[in-house]
């Protein structure tokens, strides 16, 4: 089988034809960062290059300084110690964060950084963690663990291919919107409502490891398009050849392993 790394070696890019800077920001890399996530940070870094792009990577930890210029924001998923230690520093950030949801910069946040994006994470021992108010969501903590590979249909992406794994069972109020919707009782946001995930503006809420835009090339280029309209004011890909053939070796790749992963028992 071949990997990432072999389709990049077996395309090379000239380096010359990259150029116009996308900041990108890992949110909480040492502390939300399970079940392959950093996938998704290497996935945006790498697409950003085929379409012509300088990825600008800021790998943002407590109390580190904020980027001045943000274009995407991409955090992953932890356990609850784990959101617990980023909650002081991550409330310090949640109105810069906001501004940044309400200006339309695109950002994707898997399972326990999506619960702590929503209002409130009440654990299975009764603490409760505040979120950051971007989605309007609460999650409660629970006995039964969620867990398996899990296909999705989303209006906006088609089928998404994923993997979940979190006993938060999420809730959406009135009126928002879901990610995408599940079709089996016992699996999604939380088992009962048939939803998963959550999105607001440019952002995308989710349990979806995997991880999860390896797999899901329309995810990955929405979040893409999203922050060169952001900075720029338009996608623009600038491609030469080889970056085309790249790109498209990547998205047979993530073809290939969609349809592994939705042949996959839970």
């Amino acid at each position: 089988m071949q990997t990432t790394a072999t389709l990049t070696q077996e395309h090379p890019v000239d380096a010359s034809r990259v150029g116009r800077p996308i900041d990108v920001v890992s949110l909480y890399p040492k502390d939300m960062n399970i079940y392959g996530d950093w996938g998704n940070v290497l996935t945006v870094e790498r697409r950003l290059v085929l379409y012509g792009y300088e990825p600008v990577m800021h790998y943002y930890n407590q109390g580190d300084p904020w980027p001045e210029q943000v274009d995407m924001v991409l955090g992953g998923g932890g356990q609850d110690s784990g959101q617990k230690k980023i909650t002081d520093d991550l409330f310090k950030r949640a109105d810069t964060l906001r501004a940044l949801a309400e200006a339309d910069v695109p950002m994707l946040m898997i399972c326990g950084l999506y619960q702590l994006f929503g209002e409130y994470f009440e654990t299975i021992d009764g603490s409760r963690l505040d979120g950051i108010n971007i989605f309007g969501v609460y999650t409660e903590g629970r006995e039964k663990r969620m867990i398996g590979n899990l296909v999705e249909r989303s209006d906006r992406f088609g089928d998404v291919v994923g993997y979940e794994n979190h006993s938060g069972q999420t809730f959406l109020r009135s009126g928002v919107e879901p990610f995408g919707l599940v079709a089996h009782d016992g699996t999604g946001n939380n088992g009962e409502d048939h939803t998963e995930g959550a999105r607001v503006h440019n952002v995308i809420g989710t349990y979806m490891h995997g991880s999860l835009l390896p797999k899901n090339p329309k995810v990955s280029d929405f979040l893409i398009s999203a922050a060169a309209e952001h900075r720029y004011g338009r996608f623009e890909p600038e491609q030469s050849q080889d970056q085309r053939a790249a790109l498209e070796a990547l998205d047979q790749f993530a073809a290939n392993a969609r349809r592994v992963a939705a042949a996959r028992p839970r």
